[in-house]
C-alpha cells in the first residue's frame, strides 16, 4: 500500500507538469498570434500615414493666393484674345512692368501687393513654347527669387480672378505701364478688342 501511495504521489506532480506545459504552450501560441496581429495593425497604420503625406512638395504660393506649383516654377504659353502670352503652369497671366530695368524689379511694398511677383523656390522651368535660355531668376530685396523672362521680372495682377484673365493689360500703375509678355520676351501692347495701343487706365483708384 505504501508503494502504491508513493507511485500515485509521484504521478500527480507528473500530471501537473504536463498540464502546466500544455498551458504554457497555449499561452505562448496566443502571445505569438497577438503579437502578429499588432504587427499587422502597425504596418497598416504606417501605410495610411504614408499615403497622406505623399504627393510631392507643397505648392509654391506667390502673392495674391496664386500657386506657381511644385517647388520649381514653370512658365508656359497661353493662347487667348491677346494672342500668345506667358502664364504660369495653372494658366494665370504673367506681366512685365515697363519701369523695371533689365534683370531687376522696381516693384515692392504696395506695388507688390497689387502686382505679386512670380517667385520660385527652385529653378524656373520652361514649358512648351518657352525659350529656356531666356528664363532666369532675379533676387529681390527680401531675398526671394523672382522669375524673369528675357530680362523682364514677371508678375501677377491681383484683379485677375481666374486663369486666362488679362485685366492688368495696359494698366498705368506705380509709374509705368503693365503688359502681358509674348513668347519672344517682348511686351504685347495691343488690347483684346483691337490691334492698337490702348488708352492707359490709371490704377490710382484701386483698393488693394
Amino acid at each position: 500500500m505504501g508503494l502504491r501511495t508513493t507511485q500515485v504521489g509521484r504521478q500527480r506532480p507528473h500530471g501537473q507538469t504536463h498540464a502546466t506545459r500544455r498551458g504554457a504552450v497555449r499561452a505562448g501560441a496566443v502571445g505569438v498570434a497577438l503579437a502578429g496581429a499588432l504587427t499587422l495593425a502597425a504596418c497598416g497604420g504606417g501605410g495610411g500615414s504614408g499615403g497622406s503625406t505623399t504627393g510631392g512638395p507643397a505648392p509654391v504660393t506667390s502673392g495674391g493666393g496664386m500657386a506657381s506649383g511644385r517647388g520649381a516654377s514653370e512658365v508656359e504659353v497661353h493662347q487667348g484674345s491677346l494672342g500668345s502670352y506667358l502664364t504660369d503652369s495653372q494658366g494665370n497671366t504673367l506681366y512685365l512692368f515697363a519701369k523695371d530695368p533689365t534683370g531687376k524689379s522696381s516693384c515692392s511694398g504696395s506695388c507688390a501687393a497689387a502686382w505679386p511677383p512670380f517667385t520660385a523656390q527652385g529653378k524656373a522651368e520652361a514649358g512648351s513654347g518657352i525659350d529656356g535660355a531666356k528664363l532666369t531668376t532675379i533676387t529681390r530685396d527680401d531675398g526671394s527669387k523672382q522669375v524673369a523672362y528675357d530680362g523682364h521680372a514677371l508678375y501677377y495682377f491681383v484683379k485677375d480672378a481666374k486663369a486666362g484673365d488679362t485685366t492688368g493689360q495696359g494698366v498705368d500703375g506705380f509709374g509705368a505701364l503693365w503688359w502681358v509678355v509674348a513668347p519672344s520676351g517682348s511686351a504685347i501692347t495691343s488690347m483684346a478688342s483691337g490691334g492698337s495701343s490702348p488708352s492707359p487706365s490709371d490704377d490710382s483708384g484701386y483698393t488693394y
